[in-house]
């Protein structure tokens, strides 16, 4: 892995025989040389990736199979969870080719289609979980905001139209991965993530308008919409969607918000002259530790699907029993012929299917 100045930018490159040693070289203007020592992504990032591939196939397997196999009534927050799993699975099937890729001290040896793939699901996975993740959280705002309005827009096909759009607008964010990741020989075939030092340039504004448009403005969407319900919460006591909240918080904390602060202050320091070497030293390894950080997405979020599922009660059953579970504390004059009764396990049947 080399890293170099070119006129008065500072560009970084990982490639090149540096890379067999693990030993990032830098140099400016303004600093003496200095060595990074990366030889630890050899060891960290495959354990990193490996723990991902195998929790992440497991785990949405199962959300995927009592989802389809075990459920006969689908909600919005299901279909949402879904496709959450669904993106999910598919990016922990690429995982084996990151983690022999590193093994073999970043020589890749799958072929630059693959190359390109790879790196286009990371992202692709990424900003996926994120957009899925905040339609979740909207719905969320929505049904304890503004339950009569959750009525008329959180209909099945509603839902199934937003997921559509979803997955439609994240690949057109994301699609540019695929022209800027690519293989080049130096000594050896290395698979870019970013871009090449020739369009490194280039590359920078797009990958700074993906963090914005792909994570801040989501995760803004988030906080509001929490900010709005969090007294609604406190005041219902709501525990399927305090769960919610707390693990959707801390799916931010832990997998994006590190990242994509990490990887911003990466992206703009290369393109910056004067760098000091210490400052790069840091920046650099923050951003080699948050990135397998984001792809354990790929696992967490099917602990939303565990989490947030409500265990056996009067809403997992049959409506009959619930009403009957109702009417034993609160119904005791209410027959099985009157229509009232009737309009009850109604409410209290659609009410079970939305949360």
């Amino acid at each position: 892995m080399t890293e170099m100045v070119t006129g008065a930018t500072t560009v970084l490159s990982e490639t090149g025989q540096g890379s067999d040693s693990g030993v990032l070289s830098f140099s400016n203007s303004t600093a003496a040389s200095c060595n990074i020592d990366e030889s630890y992504k050899y060891i960290f990032l495959p354990i990193c990736y490996s723990f991902t591939f195998v929790f992440s196939l497991t785990l949405n397997s199962v959300v995927l199979y009592r989802s389809f196999h075990g459920t006969k009534r689908w909600n919005a927050s299901l279909i949402y969870m879904v496709n959450l799993a669904s993106t999910d699975f598919m990016y922990g099937l690429s995982l084996p080719f990151l983690v022999a890729s590193y093994v073999m001290r970043d020589n890749w040896v799958f072929g630059d289609f693959m190359c390109r793939l790879v790196r286009f699901l990371f992202y692709f996975n990424l900003y996926c979980s994120i957009f899925f993740l905040t339609c979740i959280s909207i719905h969320r705002y929505l049904g304890i905001c503004h339950p009569m309005r959750t009525i008329t827009l959180e209909t099945k096909r509603a839902v199934k139209a937003t997921c559509v759009l979803v997955w439609v607008a994240v690949f057109a964010l994301t699609c540019p991965i695929f022209r800027f990741a690519q293989t080049e020989m130096e000594g050896f075939q290395n698979c870019w993530d970013d871009a090449i030092d020739d369009e490194f340039q280039v590359y920078v504004p797009y990958g700074i308008t993906l963090h914005l448009v792909g994570f801040f403005v989501p995760f803004s969407i988030i906080a509001w919409c929490y900010s709005r319900v969090v007294m609604a919460i406190f005041q219902t006591l709501r525990r399927k969607s305090i769960k919610t909240i707390i693990t959707i918080t801390l799916l931010f904390a832990l997998c994006f918000f590190p990242f994509h602060v990490t990887r911003t202050i990466f992206l703009v320091l290369k393109v910056t002259s004067g760098v000091r070497c210490p400052t790069m030293r840091m920046v650099s390894i923050c951003y080699k530790i948050t990135r397998p950080l984001a792809s354990f997405n790929a696992w967490l979020n099917a602990l939303l699907y565990f989490l947030t599922k409500e265990k056996s009660g009067p809403c997992c059953h049959k409506p009959q029993y619930a009403l009957s579970h109702l009417s034993h504390f609160t119904l005791p004059a209410i027959s099985t012929s009157n229509p009232y009764r009737l309009l009850l396990l109604l409410l209290v049947d659609y009410y079970c299917s939305q949360f």
